[in-house]
């Protein structure tokens, strides 16, 4: 007798488990009353760009429902109603924008966010198991300041480029103004990096284009997964100057020597004076000034740039 009570037992668990074993089976085929979900990952209010000033709660409806859809904070505290019993058909597809304030009006702390969708006629509450990240703190970025860089633009090779090395408190695209306007936005958002400026600005046409000679202001910022752009920090001051001439004139006698000192990258540098030309190595210039008296110009050039000084012979 207490065997077959043991082995009636054995046959009802092993029942019992096959039982929520289909059960559970079951569940796992049956559909979700909800599809197409897409939930924006981070967004802030402040955002520049237009698709991260809001978080985008999407779906699709699989059947007729009444429905209401809500944020929760972390604790799991409803902050902001999304959608309140409203009736849809089956294949409703469903947006809806959250802009990171509460039902009372107030803006959301940072943090994570979870959206919640009630479905009365399924019975079922289901919590999107994709978390919102409200981020309105703009990325902080620091370089090495003040630097008084010399560029010299003009494609030898030689001086072109300005190299600064930055970096960051979170991933984040930096950013090089010269003179408040952009002028370069890395693809990347790595937490250090280099920005390099080719002495290139933009016009009022916003088109860039080779600086002229003079001193520029350069600053750097950064801008954030969420498009929170932080404050430009000024930087350098940087002097883009191709070839320039120590002085403006010189007065020397008849057939006198004199001396000039240029500045270039070039490592050498063509001259012309009253006739006469031929090339020298950049730095300080050596010249005879023309036998008679009058007053000449002084060319010198590199690089397709030139600058030029008053001789006087007298």
């Amino acid at each position: 007798m207490a065997r077959v009570l043991s082995t009636a037992v054995v046959l009802a668990l092993l029942a019992a488990t096959a039982v929520a074993f289909a059960i559970t089976e079951g569940a796992k085929l049956t559909k979700s009353p909800i599809a197409g979900t897409f939930v924006t990952p981070v967004f802030s209010p402040d955002s520049v760009l237009a698709d991260k000033k809001t978080a985008r709660v999407q779906f699709r409806l699989r059947t007729r429902e009444r429905l209401a859809v809500w944020i929760q904070d972390s604790d799991g505290h409803r902050v902001r109603t999304l959608l309140s019993n409203r009736v849809e058909p089956k294949g409703t597809k469903l947006d809806l924008a959250w802009d990171g304030f509460a039902d009372s009006g107030l803006l959301r702390p940072d943090g994570v966010y979870m959206p919640v969708v009630k479905l009365q006629r399924s019975h079922r509450t289901i919590v999107l198991p994709s978390e919102i990240l409200l981020d309105t703190k703009p990325p902080t970025i620091t370089v090495h300041h003040p630097q008084y860089p010399i560029v010299s633009p003009d494609g030898d090779g030689h001086g072109d480029v300005f190299r600064v090395q930055y970096k960051v408190d979170e991933p984040a695209h930096a950013i090089l103004s010269v003179r408040g306007r952009q002028v370069l936005f890395t693809l990347t958002k790595k937490l250090a990096g280099e920005l390099i400026w080719d002495g290139k600005v933009k016009n009022s046409q916003h088109v860039l284009v080779v600086a002229h000679p003079g001193r520029y202001l350069l600053s750097i910022s950064a801008q954030d997964v969420a498009g929170n752009v932080g404050k430009g920090v000024p930087f350098a001051i940087a002097q883009v100057r191709y070839v320039v001439l120590a002085r403006k004139r010189v007065v020397v006698r008849p057939g006198g020597h004199f001396a000039i000192r240029v500045s270039t990258d070039a490592p050498t540098v063509s001259w012309r004076l009253n006739g006469r030309s031929g090339v020298m190595h950049s730095g300080t210039l050596h010249f005879r000034a023309p036998k008679s008296s009058g007053v000449f110009r002084l060319y010198v050039s590199a690089a397709r740039h030139s600058a030029s000084c008053a001789v006087v012979v007298a």
